[in-house]
C-alpha cells in the first residue's frame, strides 16, 4: 500500500500478508499519537482480543516526535524520539493481538492544517482497505489541537467514501478531555471492565512517556474506574470500569452538518441540563 510519505509503515504482528491482515479488520481505531489508541479504544481491543472472527488495527497518524522527555530519555533528540515510540507501538500492538498497526508519520503541523489533503487521502486508502465496521477516533471537544485535527481528518475521509464504504458507526473517545460532561443520554458508555491486567499491559509499555514525566496509565484507569463509579449517583455500579465515547455518525453520513454545529448539540444539552437542575432545586 502506497501512502504520501516513505516513512509510513504497515506492521502485523502475525505476519499475515497485507491484503489478508487488513481486509479482517471489524474495529479500526485513528489515533493522533502513540499510546492514544490504547488511552481511548481499549472497548475495541478488548472485543477483538482473541475473538475469532473480530480484528483490531490500529493507526497512529503523527510522528510522536514532539513528546515531552525526562528520565532515561531526556537527552534524546526529535528523531530517537520518533524510533522509541514507533518501537513502543508495535510492543502494543503484539500485546493487544491487533490485525495490524498502521503509522503514518505525518508532522503535527500538516494534521492542523486543513489545506493539507494527504492525511486524509492515506486515511481514505486506509477504510477502503479494512473496510471497517467501527471507526473510533478522537472526540471532537477534545482540548488538544492535534486530536481534532486527527478527527477531522477523520471525519473528511469518511465523507469520501461512498455511503456502501462506509462503517456503521464513528465514536469519537477520551483523551485529553473526559466526556464526564455530556449528558448520560448522549454518552456511549463503553464497559471495559475486563481484561483489567492486559489494560495495564498495554499502556505500560509506553516506557518513553510514563518514565519521560506522565503517568498515563495510572491516569487512564483511573478515569475509568471513577467514569464507572460517577456514572450513577442512585444505584449501584454494573461496572468496575467504563470508556466514555461520543457518537460521530451523523458527521459521517451528513455532509451538510457542521461540526462545530454538531459539538454545539452536545454542549446545548450540557447546558439545559445543569440549567433545569438549578431551577427545581430554587
Amino acid at each position: 500500500m502506497k501512502f504520501h510519505l516513505d516513512t509510513a509503515e504497515i506492521y502485523i504482528p502475525d505476519e499475515k500478508p497485507l491484503e489478508e491482515a487488513l481486509v479482517r479488520t471489524t474495529h479500526l481505531c485513528i489515533a493522533a499519537h502513540q499510546d492514544d489508541i490504547e488511552i481511548m479504544a481499549v472497548e475495541p481491543i478488548l472485543e477483538c482480543f482473541q475473538h475469532p472472527t473480530k480484528w483490531f488495527t490500529g493507526v497512529v497518524v503523527t510522528d510522536g516526535r514532539g513528546s515531552p522527555r525526562n528520565g532515561l530519555y531526556e537527552n534524546y533528540n526529535d528523531e530517537e524520539m520518533r524510533l522509541v515510540r514507533f518501537k513502543e507501538q508495535r510492543k502494543a500492538a503484539i500485546v493487544g493481538e491487533f490485525a495490524a498497526q498502521v503509522m503514518l508519520d505525518h508532522p503535527s503541523k500538516s494534521i492542523k492544517d486543513a489545506s493539507q489533503i494527504a492525511p486524509v487521502d492515506d486515511l481514505v486508502r486506509l477504510l477502503r482497505a479494512t473496510k471497517p465496521e467501527v471507526v473510533y477516533t478522537h472526540n471532537l471537544a477534545d482540548k488538544h489541537d492535534t486530536h481534532v485535527g486527527v478527527a477531522s481528518r477523520v471525519v473528511a475521509a469518511l465523507r469520501k467514501l461512498d455511503p456502501a464504504e462506509r462503517p456503521a458507526r464513528l465514536i469519537g473517545c477520551e483523551v485529553w478531555r473526559a466526556l464526564d460532561w455530556m449528558v448520560d443520554s448522549d454518552k456511549v458508555a463503553m464497559d471495559v471492565s475486563s481484561h483489567e491486567n492486559l489494560q495495564f499491559a498495554l499502556l505500560g509499555v509506553f516506557d518513553s512517556q510514563i518514565v519521560g514525566g506522565k503517568r498515563y496509565d495510572l491516569a487512564s484507569m483511573g478515569r475509568r474506574r471513577a467514569n464507572a463509579t460517577y456514572f450513577e449517583s442512585h444505584g449501584v455500579d454494573n461496572a468496575t470500569s467504563l470508556s466514555y465515547g461520543m457518537d460521530m455518525t451523523p458527521l459521517m453520513t451528513n455532509p451538510e452538518l457542521t461540526i462545530s454545529d454538531y459539538i454545539q448539540t452536545y454542549m446545548e444539552h450540557f447546558a439545559q441540563d445543569v440549567m433545569n437542575r438549578l431551577k427545581r432545586m430554587n
